[in-house]
């Protein structure tokens, strides 16, 4: 698979961010701006190590060295996608190799997006131009906020550049963050989506474990497991975080599915994104290193909210999941708006089946994820790459025609690890999945 979707890339999209493997060209999301970044190779290259697939990976580092250049870009990028992306790509290229030449040119884009973080507050914006260093946030956020899963989730990546480089600015900015958003008071111990960057205040109180909330829980608990179990504030705010997520948001529908719902202005909107999906495998890690007397609860938990996600692909003509599903008294675990049904080739299920797979050893999570793997060489793969679906509801779903610079460094290494690593110290096993070793 991995060589289908690398191969068609190099064939009909070389440089270029993404491939659009129907029409067998280039594709630029908005995310990347206009020009050419090759996020594709950036972003998956690591996976090329990890499989062994040399040659390959050979072609992706010579291109990076001699083509790679952040200053190309001219109109405004997303700092978090560029981050985890870009950043996080060449530093985890660094980390298995030890080659300077990701670390280096991590920083050329780290050192990039530094005026983001020139607010009032040290929370950085959403966007900027790598040109002016302008920059700013999206105008539907909230009356101007940053976004949580955004700002929170720079602290793997700029706390390892500060480490490897020995320049302590990158690590001070993603500290702060942390001191600012910890002592902000919490509704019910909650975080909300929306942090305002010029008065420090919450935004819309709209909380979730999905788009918008997401990764900032995950990095509390990586960058815990990151510092070698020592960061003892960031292991606290975690488990705090969960809490109160657990207690006003985790809700078990009439037909026994445990799911964690959004919640908006106090009232709870019964739906849970694809993206919310990886919160099984984390609040399950979570719970295998707390080895308190809430770790057993918390793992039953992980593992309900697991089977969820996987209901949400088991309840599909494709046997892929929608963006978001619902419960109502009517339906469980299925999208029911025209905009939720799509399918992009994302990793979060698979990232849970990993993950408690790994912990449990239980074989149906190596099954589910066997059954993913199908369901995407059935529906997703065509002669140039791999698709993403429209709606996973019809047996013959129209395709997007977009191949994912994440499904090469995301869904095809959790798939490849799952399938082939059953010793904890095998090479690749400790792979994290928002790019870093932990």
């Amino acid at each position: 698979m991995m060589k289908h979707a690398w191969d068609n890339y190099m064939r009909y999209a070389w440089g270029k961010n993404e491939l659009r493997p129907i029409s067998k060209r280039g594709h630029s999301a908005s995310i990347f701006g206009s020009m050419s970044l090759g996020a594709t190779i950036v972003d998956g290259l690591d996976t090329l190590y990890i499989m062994g697939l040399e040659e390959e990976f050979k072609e992706g580092r010579d291109w990076i060295a001699e083509n790679f250049d952040i200053n190309l870009a001219t109109t405004d990028l997303s700092v978090f996608e560029t981050n985890i992306r870009f950043v996080g790509g060449l530093l985890t290229c660094f980390a298995l190799t030890g080659d300077v030449i990701f670390r280096d040119k991590a920083e050329q884009v780290a050192r990039k997006l530094l005026p983001a973080f020139q607010t009032q507050t040290g929370i950085p914006h959403s966007l900027i131009n790598i040109k002016t260093g302008s920059s700013k946030n999206y105008g539907w956020a909230s009356g101007g906020c940053s976004i949580l899963s955004e700002v929170g989730t720079l602290h793997l990546e700029f706390a390892y550049l500060s480490d490897v480089t020995g320049d302590p600015v990158y690590r001070a900015k993603v500290d702060h963050i942390r001191r600012v958003i910890q002592s902000m008071d919490k509704p019910r111990g909650l975080y909300p989506n929306y942090i305002n960057p010029k008065t420090g205040k919450w935004g819309q109180h709209h909380m979730s474990m999905g788009g918008l909330g997401d990764s900032f829980y995950e990095y509390l608990l990586k960058a815990w497991l990151q510092s070698g179990r020592e960061d003892q504030e960031a292991r606290q705010m975690y488990d705090d975080a969960i809490h109160y997520v657990l207690m006003y948001m985790l809700k078990v529908s009439s037909g026994g599915l445990t799911y964690i719902s959004d919640m908006k202005f106090d009232r709870l909107e019964h739906k849970m994104d694809h993206l919310a999906c990886f919160s099984g495998g984390m609040i399950g890690l979570g719970a295998h290193t707390l080895k308190n007397d809430l770790s057993k609860r918390y793992m039953e938990i992980a593992e309900a909210i697991t089977n969820t996600c996987h209901e949400s692909y088991d309840r599909t003509a494709t046997k892929l999941g929608p963006e978001a599903f619902r419960f109502t008294e009517a339906i469980e675990a299925k999208a029911l708006k025209s905009n939720e049904k799509y399918y992009i080739l994302r990793p979060e299920v698979i990232e849970s089946y990993f993950i408690m797979w790994r912990l449990t050893k239980q074989q149906k999570y190596r099954d589910w994820g066997w059954e993913a793997v199908q369901a995407i060489e059935k529906h997703c793969k065509v002669a140039g790459g791999y698709t993403g679906l429209k709606n996973v509801y019809l047996e013959d779903p129209p395709k997007d025609d977009v191949q994912q610079s994440f499904f090469l460094a995301e869904t095809l290494k959790v798939s490849i690890v799952m399938e082939t690593v059953t010793n904890s110290s095998a090479p690749g096993s400790r792979v994290c999945f928002e790019k870093l070793t932990v």
